[in-house]
């Protein structure tokens, strides 16, 4: 058992990790702005916001494991997916894995024409930022899961997580649930390479 920081933990990824590392064994520190978890004896919802450098290194302070599963919400200001992965490198886990989007940043070469085209168009303001904070964990050692576009779900029982290299060519990627994005999350920081870049498939 591993005590993990989540961070993001009221987002639908977030969410899911919260849950499956409970469920794996692990005790489980959930970070979101506005948390709105009971704690319990393994669970420990904290108000923490990232562009708030010490209230967030007093939230991940003592994780073995921090898993980054911030998002951007509509109004966020500039720069806080970055944010967030600086305050994971300042934590210095033992393991540290983050969610990425496919085609962006390592990827960009291994994606379609059309992946490409509407990742560079739908995420013109904030590909900077996805591209900062994917840099800042795998600099650290940590692995970064990047994945296509996301939708409702259970877990894929066929799921696996490949290097950049060993992702088989589509026009457009295949939709993962977020469950599975969750559980191909912890997989790497259980168990999975460091300083990598892994393309997470629902088979």
């Amino acid at each position: 058992m591993s005590r993990v920081a989540v961070l993001g933990a009221s987002g639908a990824v977030g969410s899911e990790l919260v849950q499956q590392a409970l469920a794996r064994g692990h005790e489980v520190v959930a970070i979101s702005r506005n948390p709105a978890l009971s704690p319990t004896d393994r669970l420990t919802p904290v108000a923490a916001d990232v562009n708030d450098a010490a209230g967030i290194a007093e939230a991940l302070r003592g994780s073995e494991i921090v898993l980054d599963a911030l998002g951007l919400r509509k109004g966020d200001p500039p720069g806080v997916l970055t944010a967030g992965a600086r305050a994971v490198v300042a934590a210095a886990p033992a393991r540290a894995v983050s969610v990425g989007a496919f085609g962006t940043g390592p990827s960009a070469g291994a994606a379609g024409w059309l992946t490409q085209t509407l990742v560079n168009r739908l995420m013109k303001a904030e590909l900077p930022d996805k591209v900062g904070a994917d840099a800042a964990i795998l600099g650290m050692g940590g692995t970064v899961i990047q994945v296509g576009p996301m939708k409702a779900g259970p877990v894929s029982p066929t799921r696996r997580s490949v290097p950049i290299g060993d992702v088989p060519p589509r026009l457009f990627p295949a939709m993962v649930s977020h469950a599975t994005v969750a559980a191909a999350m912890l997989d790497a920081a259980e168990d999975g390479p460091r300083g990598e870049v892994l393309v997470t498939l629902p088979k």
